[in-house]
C-alpha cells in the first residue's frame, strides 16, 4: 500500500511540474511578443534613379521592429517628399537622410548631388580623352593638361588627382553593365573651389585629358611635368628665349657757340652815335 501511494505521489508531482513548465513557457512567449513593438517606416515603392525628386508614388509605409530601424529613416512623408535622390534607390530600400537623399532644400537633379563646399565644373574633352567611354558617374579620374611651357617646350602636367566624376553628359547614374559605354564631349567633375580655379586655368592654357583610376587607389603622389626632352634624352632642353635689346642711340652733343673776345658798345651823344669795342 505504501508503495502504491509513493508511485501515485511521484506521478502527481511530475504532472504538476509539467503544468508549471508549460505555464512558464507560455508566459515568457507572451512577454516576448509584447516586447517586439513595431513602427511605421517609409521605404521606396519602386526603383528611383539618381537625381529624381521624391513624390507620393515613390513612397510606401511598412511596419518594422523598432530595433531593426536604421538611424536616419523616415517615419512619415512630412520631411521626405520633394527631396532629391543622390544615389539610385532600389525598391524596398529605406530612405536615409544624407545617405541616399539630399538635404531638405537642396532640390533635385545635379544640384542635389553637390555637397556643401564643393563645386561642379564641366570640362570639354575629345573622343580619345574619355577612356573609350568607360568614364561613368562616380568614377575617379586624374586631370592632365597638355600645353606649352614658358620655355616654349610642349609639356604634359597632372593638375588634379583623384577627382570624382559627377556626370557624363546628361547622365547622372552609373550603369552596372560595363559594356554600355557613353562618349560625351562634356564631363562634369566634383571639385573644391580651389581646384575649380586650377581647372579653369588649365582649360584656358592647354588641352584637357582625363585618366581613369581605380577608386580604391587614393594615392596623391606628385608627378613631375613631362616635356619633349624626355623622349629625346640625347638632346638638351631648349634654353629660354631671351629678347635682344636694341642699343640705345648715343646722345647728340651740340658744340657751344664761340664766345666773342670783344663786345661792341654804342654811345649816343645828341645826334651823334659812336661804337666802341670793349675786350674781355
Amino acid at each position: 500500500m505504501n508503495r502504491t501511494r509513493l508511485i501515485f505521489i511521484g506521478f502527481f508531482a511530475l504532472g504538476l511540474g509539467l503544468l508549471a513548465s508549460a505555464w512558464a513557457y507560455r508566459s515568457l512567449e507572451q512577454h516576448s511578443s509584447s516586447q517586439a513593438k513595431t513602427q511605421e517606416v517609409m521605404v521606396a515603392a519602386a526603383d528611383i534613379p539618381v537625381g529624381s525628386r521624391i513624390q507620393d508614388k515613390d513612397v510606401r509605409a511598412v511596419q518594422i521592429a523598432i530595433d531593426a530601424i536604421p538611424p536616419g529613416a523616415f517615419g512619415s512623408t512630412k520631411h521626405l517628399l520633394g527631396r532629391g535622390a543622390i544615389v539610385p534607390i532600389s525598391q524596398g530600400e529605406f530612405f536615409i537622410n544624407g545617405k541616399n537623399l539630399a538635404s531638405e532644400n537642396a532640390g533635385s537633379g545635379v544640384t542635389s548631388l553637390i555637397p556643401p563646399g564643393m563645386r561642379a565644373v564641366s570640362v570639354r574633352v575629345g573622343d580619345g580623352s574619355v577612356v573609350g567611354g568607360f568614364i561613368l558617374p562616380r568614377s575617379r579620374v586624374d586631370v592632365l593638361m597638355t600645353g606649352t611651357s614658358t620655355t616654349g617646350e610642349a609639356q604634359a602636367q597632372t593638375v588634379l588627382r583623384n577627382i570624382e566624376v559627377l556626370a557624363n553628359g546628361t547622365r547622372l547614374d552609373r550603369n552596372a553593365n560595363l559594356t554600355d559605354t557613353q562618349n560625351s564631349p562634356l564631363i562634369t567633375l566634383l571639385v573644391s573651389p580651389d581646384d575649380a580655379e586650377k581647372l579653369s586655368l588649365a582649360m584656358a592654357q592647354g588641352r584637357i585629358q582625363l585618366a581613369l583610376r581605380n577608386p580604391l587607389d587614393t594615392g596623391q603622389n606628385d608627378v613631375g611635368a613631362v616635356g619633349m626632352h624626355a623622349f629625346y634624352p640625347n638632346q638638351k632642353s631648349p634654353a629660354p628665349a631671351v629678347m635682344a635689346r636694341r642699343p640705345r642711340p648715343a646722345p647728340v652733343v651740340h658744340a657751344a657757340a664761340p664766345v666773342p673776345s670783344s663786345y661792341p658798345v654804342e654811345v649816343i651823344r645828341g645826334d651823334k652815335k659812336d661804337v666802341t669795342n670793349l675786350s674781355d
